[in-house]
């Protein structure tokens, strides 16, 4: 018993310092240094949540942007479901999927080129991208331009102004955060 004493003393120690204090301690650290990343990075309008800067949401309206596609189920964008579709390359079901979205983005956005950017067909391996690169905005803009009857040159603008660069320009890739970019657009028209 003399030696078990102290090994009970320091699995109840650790216990509480791993499973009770550590916790705590980064839980209200958190919160109160970064309040906004520890509250989700929630998007308010009039105290209406409209999203978070960090999840993708579904927008299948023309006059909105799209972003990368989730292959989250039951349904597009659920949080709760993160994940890939784990279709290898070889699949022949990805290639079917990809050649669909390629189809619909085709159909959809008559005015764009014809070389429609790889990260529109392909969901990501969350299936939550918020983002998309801002090539793949500007290539979706003809049909946003259209759907709400303003320029091209007024579509471009939000686009460029929605562009978020890495702080080093060589740690990341541009990106544009889809529903910033569409709450912009609601914005511009009310």
């Amino acid at each position: 018993m003399a030696t078990l004493r102290p090994a009970l003393a320091v699995l109840i120690f650790l216990t509480l310092i791993t499973g009770g204090i550590y916790p705590l301690a980064t839980t209200v650290l958190g919160q109160w240094w970064f309040k906004d990343q520890a509250q989700g990075s929630l998007i308010r309008e009039q105290n209406e949540v409209r999203g978070s800067r960090l999840i993708g949401q579904a927008f299948t309206d023309a006059k909105y942007f799209q972003g990368r596609p989730s292959a989250t189920a039951p349904t597009p964008y659920n949080p709760m479901a993160s994940g890939a579709s784990n279709l290898a390359d070889s699949n022949p079901e990805l290639d079917k999927q990809i050649a669909g979205r390629v189809e619909a983005l085709r159909a959809a956005n008559p005015d764009a080129p014809q070389t429609v950017p790889v990260e529109l067909v392909t969901a990501s391996a969350s299936g939550l991208d918020y983002g998309i690169s801002p090539e793949a905005a500007f290539w979706q803009a003809p049909r946003v331009a259209q759907a709400r009857g303003i320029s091209e040159a007024q579509v471009g603008q939000l686009i460029r102004e929605a562009t978020r660069t890495p702080l080093a320009g060589f740690l990341g890739q541009p990106v544009v955060n889809v529903l910033q970019l569409n709450l912009a657009l609601d914005a511009l028209q009310p």
